[in-house]
C-alpha cells in the first residue's frame, strides 16, 4: 500500500500528525533501524509496557519489518507481576514509559540484563530521540509465516500465565479472514480505543484495517462523548460490552450521531442480548459479535450480510474448523460440549511449555478451547461459559450461561455472574452474584423466587449475593475465579 497508494490515509493519533501509508512505512523502517542499532535481532522478544500511543503502533509493525517478536504487557501490571513476564520470555530490549525507567532498570538485572529504554506518548522517550537520528532499513525481514510475531501472556486465571507464539502466518491468515468476512475497505475509518496490550487492539483491529488500506484514529483511551464525536465521521468501531453499556448510558448517543458507522463489532467478553437490543432500538445499528481468544484469534462472527443473533457469536470464519467435543444432551436437547478449534489461526503453541502446548491439543491437531458451548440448527456458535466455571452440583452439570441469561432478562437487573464453591452436601453451590440497574429495588429472595418457575430446582442459586459491581479484567471479563476465592466459605463454617 505504501507503493500502490503512498498518501492514503493509514494513521492518527492524538498528539501526532495523521500518517499516510508511505509515512508509516518508513516511520516503521526507521524505528526498525533503531531497534537493530540496539541490538534486537530477528528472532529476538522486545517487550513493551507503554502508554497507547501512535508510536507505540508504530513499535510493533518495527518489529515485524525486523523479525522480532513483541511481547506486550498490560500496564496496570506492577513490578512482581513484570519480574516474571521478564523472566519467562527473556526479551532483549524491554520499552517503558519514562517514568518507570529506574524501576524498570532494576527488573531487568534479574531477568537477562536486557536493554531498556524509554517511549512516552506524546513522542518522548530515549527511543522516540534515537529515531529521530535513524534513516529507515531497507529490507523486511524474510522469516516466513512460521516465524514468531508476538508472545502474549494469558489472562492466567489459574496457574502462571502462558505464553501463546503467535505466528505471523497467524496474523496473516486472520487478518485476511477478518477483512473479506466484515467487508473491510480501502475506504474504511475505524475508531480505535481498545488497549494495545492484548490481541484484540493489537491485532483484530489493526491488521484487518492495514491488509485493507484502510485507516485508524488511535484514540489513547475510551471516552464516551469524544468516541460519539469522533464515530461521526467514522465507519467502524470494534469494543468490548462495557464500551457499549456505556455509549448506551450517553445521552449523545443517537441515530444522527452514528449515521455514517456500517459495522459495530462487539468481543473479548459475552455480550448481553439485552445489550444488542437495546442498542439496536437507539441506533438502529446491530452490534456484530464475534468469538475469539488469545491462542487462536478470531474463531466465528456474526455474518456482515444476514442474520446477527442475539447471544451468539455466530458462524467458523473461513478456514476455521470448529467442533463440539465431548458433548452431552443439556435439557433442552442441546449437545453441549467443548469447543475445539483447528486452522491457520491457532498458535504454534505455549512459549517453553511442550506439555503444555501438548495438554490443549488433541491427537488430530484441534485446540482445546476450554470453551462450553453448542452449535444451534442454523450452525451459529453459542458458548456456554468456560469448562473450568460448569458447576456440577449434586452430581448434575450446570452451565452458567443458561441461568445468566434468565436473571439477565429479570427486570432490575443489571448483569450477573454464576459461579461454584464447596458445599457440604451437594459439593459445589450454584451461587450468583448480580448487579441492581439504577432505582431497582428487588431482593434476593424475590430474584430466587422469580427463578423457580423458570429453572430446575437444581440450577436454581441456592444465593444470589446482590453487589456494586463485578470484578472484571482489563478486557471486561468477569473474573469468576475472584468470586470463586471471595465466597469461597458462604455455606461452609
Amino acid at each position: 500500500m505504501a507503493v500502490r497508494a503512498p498518501n492514503r490515509p493509514c494513521l492518527a493519533g492524538e498528539f501526532s500528525a495523521p500518517l499516510g501509508y508511505a509515512d508509516v512505512d518508513g516511520a516503521a523502517g526507521r524505528l526498525g533501524s533503531v531497534l537493530l542499532a540496539l541490538g534486537v535481532r530477528s528472532g529476538d522478544r522486545v517487550a513493551v509496557q507503554v502508554d497507547k500511543s501512535l508510536d507505540a503502533v508504530l513499535l510493533y509493525l518495527a518489529c515485524l519489518r525486523i523479525g522480532a517478536a513483541i511481547v506486550p504487557l498490560n500496564t496496570a501490571y506492577t513490578p512482581a507481576e513484570l519480574e516474571y513476564f521478564l523472566a519467562d520470555s527473556q526479551p532483549s530490549l524491554f520499552v517503558v514509559r519514562p517514568e518507570f525507567l529506574e524501576a524498570a532498570s532494576s527488573l531487568a538485572g534479574a531477568a537477562g540484563d536486557p536493554r531498556v529504554e524509554t517511549l512516552g506518548a506524546k513522542g518522548d522517550g530515549t527511543l522516540a530521540a534515537r529515531y529521530d537520528t535513524q534513516t529507515a532499513m531497507a529490507d523486511i525481514a524474510d522469516v516466513g509465516p512460521t516465524g514468531l510475531a508476538a508472545l502474549l501472556y494469558t489472562s492466567g486465571t489459574t496457574g502462571r500465565s502462558k505464553g501463546a507464539m503467535i505466528t505471523r502466518g497467524n496474523l496473516v491468515a486472520n487478518a485476511q479472514a477478518l477483512k473479506e468476512a466484515w467487508s473491510i475497505t480501502a475506504d474504511d475509518v475505524l475508531v480505535h480505543v481498545l488497549p494495545l496490550f492484548h490481541v484484540h487492539g493489537l491485532f483484530l483491529s489493526l491488521n484487518p484495517i492495514f491488509a485493507a488500506g484502510a485507516s485508524a484514529r488511535i484514540h489513547a483511551r475510551f471516552d464516551p462523548p469524544e468516541t460519539i464525536r469522533s464515530l461521526s465521521t467514522a465507519s467502524v468501531f470494534m469494543g468490548v460490552p462495557t464500551h457499549y453499556t456505556r455509549l448506551l448510558a450517553s445521552r449523545e448517543l443517537d441515530p444522527q450521531t452514528v449515521g455514517h458507522v456500517r459495522l459495530f463489532v462487539s468481543g473479548s467478553a459475552p455480550l448481553l442480548a439485552e445489550t444488542h437490543r437495546e442498542f439496536e432500538a437507539r441506533t438502529g445499528k446491530a452490534i456484530l459479535e464475534r468469538y475469539g481468544m488469545t491462542e487462536t484469534l478470531v474463531n466465528t462472527s456474526n455474518p456482515y450480510s444476514g442474520t446477527r443473533k442475539p447471544g451468539s457469536v455466530g458462524l467458523p470464519l473461513p478456514g476455521v474448523e470448529l467442533r463440539i467435543s465431548a458433548a452431552v444432551r443439556s435439557d433442552d436437547g442441546l449437545d453441549v460440549g467443548m469447543i475445539e478449534i483447528r486452522g491457520a489461526n491457532v498458535c504454534a503453541g505455549y512459549w517453553r511449555a511442550p506439555e503444555k502446548t501438548a495438554a490443549d491439543r488433541t491427537e488430530d491437531g484441534y485446540f482445546r478451547t476450554g470453551d462450553l458451548g453448542y452449535i444451534d440448527a442454523d450452525g451459529y456458535v453459542h458458548i456456554s461459559g468456560r469448562a473450568k466455571d460448569l458447576v456440577i452440583t449434586g452430581g448434575y452439570n450446570v452451565y452458567p450461561k443458561e441461568i445468566e441469561m434468565e436473571l439477565d432478562g429479570l427486570a432490575g437487573v443489571g448483569e450477573s455472574a454464576i459461579f461454584g464453591v464447596p458445599h457440604p452436601d451437594f459439593g459445589e453451590a450454584v451461587t450468583a452474584a448480580v448487579t441492581l440497574k439504577p432505582v431497582a429495588a428487588i431482593e434476593e429472595r424475590a430474584l430466587i423466587e422469580l427463578l423457580r418457575g423458570r429453572l430446575a430446582a437444581y440450577k436454581v442459586p441456592k444465593r444470589i449475593l446482590i453487589v456494586d459491581e463485578l470484578p472484571r479484567n482489563t478486557m471486561g471479563k468477569v473474573q469468576k475465579n475472584l468470586l470463586r476465592e471471595t465466597y469461597r466459605n458462604l455455606y461452609i463454617g
